[in-house]
């Protein structure tokens, strides 16, 4: 059996990463870590975030606000619902650009759009771990749970997966996972800007041998008010501190 610990959508908030490392770290059986992008925005810890993952040897591919904020992009890629949450969207980017090191921009820059995982080798006959951060062609695109089955079909036809392989994708910040045709769709959540209403960061074990596969959602609780002391003694909005505490049960989709 070939453990996984898949990590996303960290979103600058060390305090949270910081967390979930050491939950992990404190597994024996863990044999690699990926990340499924969007290290930076909303908190103010992008290049502490990026630092820590470099130094673990943390590999892993580009989210939306690491391939817009690295190419100079107009906006972040962010769906607002309404005029205040675009404002905030914007404020978030224009903070991220203005405080991002020449280093960070050039590793999120090289980030990979996705990796494919052969936990078995390509020798053995076994499952493929997909990682995407949205979609198979966009990492911006939003791979909601009330996606229809065709939806997901067309994402596995277009990735190359097969029945017993598994895609595994963050973006929208909310866990689940569903079967569609024999492969196995995993929304990763959100280590550190949960919007399913808990607080607390998440990340997903997959565990997987040649005939099986298993994946348990797994939530860290760690020192929200450092990360809410952090926001509110940057030039940040307030409001992101408020969404943290919350588990942004009210907010938009980032």
């Amino acid at each position: 059996m070939k453990n996984y610990a898949l990590i996303s959508d960290i979103h600058a908030n060390l305090p949270a990463l910081r967390a979930v490392l050491a939950d992990i770290d404190r597994r024996s059986d863990i044999d690699a870590t990926y990340h499924l992008g969007d290290l930076t925005g909303y908190a103010p810890w992008p290049n502490e975030v990026v630092s820590l993952l470099q130094e673990r040897g943390i590999p892993g591919i580009a989210g939306n606000y690491d391939s817009t904020v690295a190419s100079d992009y107009k906006h972040c890629g962010c769906r607002a619902v309404t005029p205040r949450e675009e404002e905030l969207s914007h404020l978030s980017y224009g903070w991220t650009r203005a405080h991002m090191t020449a280093d960070t921009k050039k590793y999120l820059g090289a980030l990979p759009f996705r990796i494919d995982i052969r936990p078995l080798g390509g020798h053995v006959t076994g499952p493929t771990i997909f990682l995407i951060h949205g979609s198979q062609t966009l990492n911006t695109v939003y791979v909601t749970e009330d996606r229809p089955d065709s939806f997901l079909a067309k994402m596995a036809k277009d990735l190359g997966a097969r029945s017993g392989d598994i895609v595994c994708f963050g973006h929208t910040h909310k866990p689940w996972q569903r079967v569609v045709e024999g492969v196995r769709f995993v929304n990763t959540g959100s280590v550190g800007r949960p919007k399913d209403g808990d607080w607390r960061a998440c990340y997903v074990l997959v565990s997987v041998d040649a005939t099986d596969a298993r994946v348990e959602f797994v939530r860290v609780e760690y020192d929200v008010e450092e990360a809410v002391r952090g926001i509110r003694d940057s030039e940040l909005p307030a409001e992101f501190a408020d969404i943290l505490r919350s588990g942004g049960a009210a907010a938009a989709l980032a």
